[in-house]
């Protein structure tokens, strides 16, 4: 694929999605899952592609903190997919329909029959009865702190492929704390969507049919990670967006399927970095660069004043895989979009980088009441190819973790891979404790942990709530959460899409606790 001219299309902004109906908190919504072509650059023909409400990313769903949406889900897809599908992969296996979708709200704190269980999955054809079709519309009770979350596919088995054929788009809640602050607002609040993709010589979207080693026969085949040659933003590759020399706020997030992004710009000047998955952080951040996972988000405020004229560049410089891969092509990965700061000032700007932003209850390791090793690691499927586990078990294995309504535990990760992998938990917001270096040959001979070097606190812009966590190569990284506010059963997995799809995602289930159980029983016994 020949390459292509940067910073000729302008940034695309989502539309914000209308309701269908509103009374007073009451919200509902309908969405689409449609196929339609789509233009990601000036000199590609249009791609076929998939979108919600045939738009690519789909359009922002906007609410407040407290009301209650409804949204009906609608696969309006064909019967044939878009990409490859390996049939061999679990979930795929040839007597299941070749196209399914589930959506999934990233970062809500949502009932388990809304948070898009992968098995849960519904056809074109969909009804409401049948073992998988049980629910069309999901409710989601908004009942968190302000962030900036994701809505997007998670069909077992296909997650990749849907993902990648363009079922992503922003959800963003909004609360009275994020209200009175003096962030920018309007028309300089920008979500950013980034991805990778690349590119067949008519302009359709390529994945990869198969492995590239030779000693893997199964075609189509899922493949260890995919790395697309060209940056999109909103839909558009390498855009520029004009704007004011004025402040900005950015939602950024990474849209990638299994892309590491380590963003900077390069006029050197500074991102002022106020929240991350979960919301806000106490105090702004003043940071250089940003490193983001597959998923992950970075709200960020950018300071354009005194910068008219000026054209700045986002780069990326993150390897492939991270952290110890390939070197970024300049050319192609190292840039994504530019800045132009071209634009005469509307007003005054009032906005201001607040020095307080938010409260933020932090946990104690000391309330935990278990204590959770998780190793993640390296092996071949029956066919040789790459296969990562998550605590030697597979997706159809018998659920292991078992958390307690409102018990709060610590989870140690224990990476004896070569990657780092973006470990997501549903349902839960978390903190990270720390990082520390261990023996991995001991731990792989003996199964004890055997730490060579001090414990690592989060960098401070990693000190907010999370929803997923960069687990490096090498380290134990401990996260602590609080499980609730409800039961029922969820999954945690790496959001590298590829891994996520063979094997690397486990199902969790939150129980009620034994004294919650036992009153509970007394109080029907009193009714009887």
């Amino acid at each position: 694929m020949k390459r292509l001219i940067r910073f000729i299309d302008k940034l695309p902004i989502p539309p914000t999605l209308k309701p269908k109906q509103r009374a007073k908190n009451d919200i509902y919504y309908e969405v689409r899952m449609l196929p339609f072509k789509h233009s990601f650059h000036a000199s590609l023909k249009p791609s076929l592609v998939w979108g919600y409400e045939a738009q690519y990313p789909g359009p922002t769903i906007e609410v407040k903190k407290g009301e209650h949406v409804k949204v009906k889900w609608i696969n309006a897809l064909p019967s044939k997919h878009l990409l490859p599908v390996d049939k061999t992969v679990h979930g795929a296996e040839p007597d299941s329909p070749e196209v399914r979708t589930v959506v999934h709200l990233h970062g809500g704190h949502v009932p388990p029959e809304s948070d898009g269980y992968p098995d849960a999955w519904f056809t074109r054809d969909f009804k409401e009865t049948g073992p998988f079709f049980t629910q069309k519309i999901y409710d989601y009770p908004n009942q968190q702190r302000a962030a900036t979350l994701l809505y997007h596919d998670h069909a077992v088995g296909i997650t990749r492929l849907n993902f990648y054929a363009g079922l992503v788009g922003f959800y963003l809640i909004h609360d009275d704390e994020e209200r009175d602050l003096t962030l920018p607002k309007g028309k300089y609040d920008i979500p950013l969507l980034i991805q990778d993709k690349s590119f067949l010589e008519d302009g359709s979207l390529f994945y990869p049919r198969k492995s590239e080693d030779p000693a893997v026969t199964v075609d189509p085949s899922v493949v260890p990670e995919f790395f697309g040659d060209f940056m999109i933003v909103n839909g558009k590759a390498y855009p520029f967006l004009d704007v004011e020399p004025r402040k900005y706020r950015f939602r950024i997030a990474n849209g990638a399927n299994a892309r590491y992004f380590r963003i900077r710009l390069d006029s050197g000047q500074p991102f002022f970095h106020i929240g991350t998955d979960g919301g806000l952080f106490e105090r702004p951040v003043q940071v250089e660069e940003i490193l983001l996972g597959p998923a992950q988000r970075a709200d960020v405020i950018l300071d354009f004043s005194g910068l008219r004229g000026k054209k700045i560049v986002l780069t990326n410089d993150a390897p492939t895989p991270f952290p110890e891969g390939d070197p970024v092509n300049v050319e192609t990965a190292g840039q994504i979009m530019q800045f132009r700061v071209s634009l005469p000032l509307s007003d005054v700007d009032k906005s201001s980088i607040t020095a307080e932003l938010s409260q933020i209850q932090y946990l104690s390791e000391t309330q935990a009441t278990k204590i959770r090793d998780l190793p993640l690691v390296e092996t071949k499927d029956e066919y040789g190819r790459l296969l990562l586990l998550l605590d030697h078990k597979r997706w159809n294995d018998p659920i292991s973790e078992r958390p307690h309504l409102g018990g709060i535990e610590v989870w140690r990760l224990i990476n004896e891979t070569e990657d780092t992998h973006p470990i997501h938990l549903h349902l839960v917001h978390f903190q990270i404790l720390d990082r520390q270096p261990f023996d991995e040959e001991h731990f792989e001979e003996k199964g004890e942990i055997l730490f060579t070097g001090d414990r690592k606190p989060p960098e401070p812009n990693e000190r907010g709530w999370k929803d997923i966590v960069n687990a490096h190569p090498g380290e134990v990284t401990r996260i602590i959460a609080r499980f609730k506010p409800y039961t029922g059963r969820y999954v945690w997995h790496c959001h590298i899409l590829e891994h996520e799809d063979h094997e690397m995602m486990r199902p969790y289930e939150v129980q009620k606790s034994k004294m919650w159980s036992s009153l509970l029983a007394r109080i029907e016994r009193l009714f009887k």
